[in-house]
């Protein structure tokens, strides 16, 4: 079995960001699907890695997994790498066990090694986009929980994003979390994201106010390069601590892992390098202690399953993330998508990747673009 042709899609689900899919097909017949991790304005950039990486499988036995990954890491990058690359392999590789796992007729997850739990839990995100007012956003943490969900996160910080905040700031993201606790009980877990923009004192001063509240993590409140400012976060933290969606490959976990500068992890299996790698981060996360958390702001589709299915085999795996927004989309783009049920998705059994991809839908919402952002020009803003 050889590979023929790789192809990129570009989908809009109408929020926030354009998805990215791959579809690796084959002279045997058989079409493999992946994702891969996107941002608004960078999934361009992705594409066009999809694009050339598609000229180095092309002809190559698509079992070969690892040997591409090999391929990929030391004669593509020649070990330079960006979030653009890994996450271009990341989709691409996800399509690979997709068409192994088609080919032996076996859900990825049987090819892994086996599951280890039944179901895995996931907590409920994009909920709270764009709402600033503590009592709607309490408001809405209600009624994600009505809906089935025992977890969920938000970023209550008010913008912009800067490392520093002052009191007001600090007292601002409090009063959002404590509406939310009132409004969900005591037996919901909150999960509080920072999205890596902070000093270790602010981090700090932060997680001081946040126990209150009983969170169930505190995550990236540092930016994830800089392993001594998590590291002295964590130590005086009485919150677990979270990092990982913002890097890639295992030798990007290696510092953090080797110095124990969390509590979690949580890389992103359509960014971080694919299945297996997410998979080797996670085995090096265990013999130190750290759970596994994967992120997955992606589609509801195939990231998502493909989470699932390493989720599934991996031992230290604590809970997965799963952006409500992008649902209804995706069931029109995959009918069969996994769904969560009382916050719960089960191991799915199908072969491969387990998910039917509808093309036409996929045509049908081409991807678009994004107005850009940021703060107005300097000067314009007054004293």
């Amino acid at each position: 079995m050889k590979v023929v042709k790789v192809t990129g899609h570009r989908v809009d689900p109408g929020w926030r960001k354009n998805w990215i899919f791959v579809q690796v097909e084959t002279d045997d017949g058989i079409t493999g699907w992946g994702e891969c991790y996107s941002q608004s304005d960078r999934d361009l950039a992705v594409l066009a890695q999809v694009t050339e990486l598609g000229r180095y499988l092309t002809d190559r036995d698509p079992q070969l997994i690892r040997h591409f990954r090999h391929i990929v890491f030391n004669d593509y990058v020649g070990r330079r790498g960006s979030m653009e690359v890994f996450s271009a392999l990341s989709g691409i590789e996800a399509a690979l066990w997709d068409i192994v796992g088609k080919a032996c007729g076996q859900p990825v997850h049987a090819l892994l090694g086996g599951r280890v739990r039944e179901s895995v839990r996931v907590y409920a995100n994009g909920w709270s986009h764009g709402m600033k007012d503590p009592k709607g956003i309490a408001e809405a943490a209600s009624a994600v929980v009505e809906g089935g969900y025992t977890a969920l996160k938000l970023d209550p910080l008010p913008g912009p994003v800067r490392s520093f905040i002052d009191r007001n700031e600090i007292n601002a993201a409090c009063r959002v979390v404590e509406a939310v606790r009132d409004a969900v009980g005591p037996d919901v877990d909150l999960l509080v994201d920072a999205h890596r923009r902070l000093s270790a004192s602010n981090a700090m001063a932060l997680e001081r106010r946040f126990r209150d509240y009983d969170l169930f993590w505190y995550e990236e409140p540092c930016p994830c390069e800089n392993v001594a400012a998590l590291r002295e976060v964590r130590d005086r933290s009485e919150t677990p601590i979270v990092t990982g969606e913002a890097a890639y490959t295992k030798f990007g976990f290696a510092e953090i892992i080797r110095n124990r500068a969390v509590d979690i992890l949580n890389p992103d299996v359509a960014a971080c390098g694919g299945i297996l790698e997410l998979l080797e981060i996670a085995a090096m996360a265990a013999a130190e202690h750290i759970a596994l958390s994967p992120h997955n702001y992606n589609s509801t589709t195939l990231a998502l399953s493909a989470t699932v299915h390493a989720s599934l085999c991996a031992e230290n795996f604590l809970i997965t993330e799963y952006f409500m927004p992008f649902e209804e989309v995706g069931l029109t783009v995959a009918p069969d998508a996994l769904t969560p049920v009382g916050g719960y998705i089960k191991a799915p059994d199908a072969p491969g990747l387990g998910l039917t991809i509808d093309q036409a839908v996929i045509a049908e919402r081409p991807g678009r673009v994004y107005p850009a952002r940021g703060l107005p020009n300097v000067g314009t803003e007054g004293p």
